[in-house]
């Protein structure tokens, strides 16, 4: 199939590359990796069209087996792009809407008083499974967001005493609209800091906009979705989650990694620089996204592509230059750009 010869050619370059730079040699089979992760984009694109940005950052988040947190406005394709990504992964998949009157029990579950047994049974909530899509998620207050604090971090739940640990793998990808704020809630800076990426999507250019309209136009299915087929199965995901820990760091790109969190602490534009977490998320993005490329060993490229999906959500702007219109993003940049790359 065509879906695996470009991956092979794509590795094999990169092959070529390290033995011609005399640097690296190549240690891990990544072809599989890529060829699979191929297919799941060929699947999403039946559907989907353009957002190429959003999909590689969900493919490196399954990769790094981190949460993602997808900002946009209404009708860009954020959930129904993670409901695809979901259904090209063999596992369970559920989806809670957040809403005012959305209750930690409704996501985590209760305690039922068994007439059969004479004791409580413990009813398990939507959380526990393995894909979970909360919409909205700044529509619930923060006694509800709260709930999320300890299965998101460390994968398990705690009710009346019992631990639940979750099956792997365990992925949550939240939604909100950045341009309504009625009715909603502020995220609290702990919750932010337990997502692995923040993806802010962008509308369609004119070319991709004229696709999505051709494509409504000539489907026939009510269900679009009903097109795209599962092409990777859990124990494969967990596979590929374990050989990008192996991936090559050299020491000098972790400093490069030290040197850009510092930076956003002695940064003078902002009010709260990124913690220690950000350190260790933006090592582990920056082993997915060579993975996707392809490559067993992480550039100065792969960490700079991912630092700003890592950052953004992690840093404040100080007010005086939020006020000016300065963003996160922007002052990322400036640090990336003001740092020395390692060669």
């Amino acid at each position: 199939m065509d879906n695996f010869e470009s991956p092979n050619l794509d590795n094999q370059t990169s092959v070529d590359i390290e033995k011609k730079e005399g640097d690296f040699q190549s240690r891990l089979d990544m072809i599989e990796l890529r060829a699979s992760l191929e297919k799941v984009k060929t699947e999403i694109a039946k559907v989907i069209v353009g957002q190429e940005d959003m999909i590689e950052h969900l493919l490196a988040a399954l990769l790094s087996n981190g949460h993602v947190l997808i900002e946009g406005v209404p009708g860009v394709a954020k959930t129904i792009t993670a409901k695809l990504l979901a259904k090209t992964i063999d596992v369970d998949f559920s989806r809670i809407q957040f809403t005012p009157d959305l209750m930690p029990s409704d996501i985590l579950g209760t305690s039922v008083f068994s007439v059969k047994n004479s004791e409580f049974e413990f009813k398990k909530g939507p959380i526990f499974s393995n894909f979970v899509l909360i919409d909205e998620i700044n529509r619930s207050p923060a006694k509800t967001q709260s709930a999320l604090f300890e299965v998101m971090e460390e994968r398990q739940i705690t009710m009346d005493g019992t631990r639940y640990i979750m099956d792997e793998p365990f992925l949550v990808v939240a939604t909100q609209n950045p341009i309504e704020h009625e009715g909603t809630y502020r995220l609290p800076e702990a919750q932010l800091d337990r997502f692995l990426f923040k993806i802010n999507v962008k509308y369609p250019n004119l070319e991709q906009e004229i696709a999505i309209i051709k494509n409504q136009h000539e489907s026939k299915k009510e269900d679009k979705t009903e097109v795209v087929e599962r092409v990777i199965t859990a124990q494969q995901l967990k596979n590929y989650q374990h050989l990008i820990k192996e991936i090559i760091v050299e020491s000098q790109l972790i400093e490069y990694i030290a040197k850009i969190i510092i930076n956003t602490r002695e940064n003078q534009f902002l009010y709260l620089g990124a913690s220690p977490r950000a350190s260790l998320a933006l090592l582990t993005a920056s082993k997915a996204f060579a993975a996707l490329r392809g490559r067993d060993f992480v550039t100065p490229e792969d960490i700079k592509e991912a630092s700003y999906a890592v950052l953004r959500h992690r840093v404040i702007v100080s007010p005086e230059r939020e006020m000016e219109g300065l963003t996160a993003d922007e002052i990322i940049r400036q640090i990336l750009e003001g740092i020395e790359i390692p060669r």
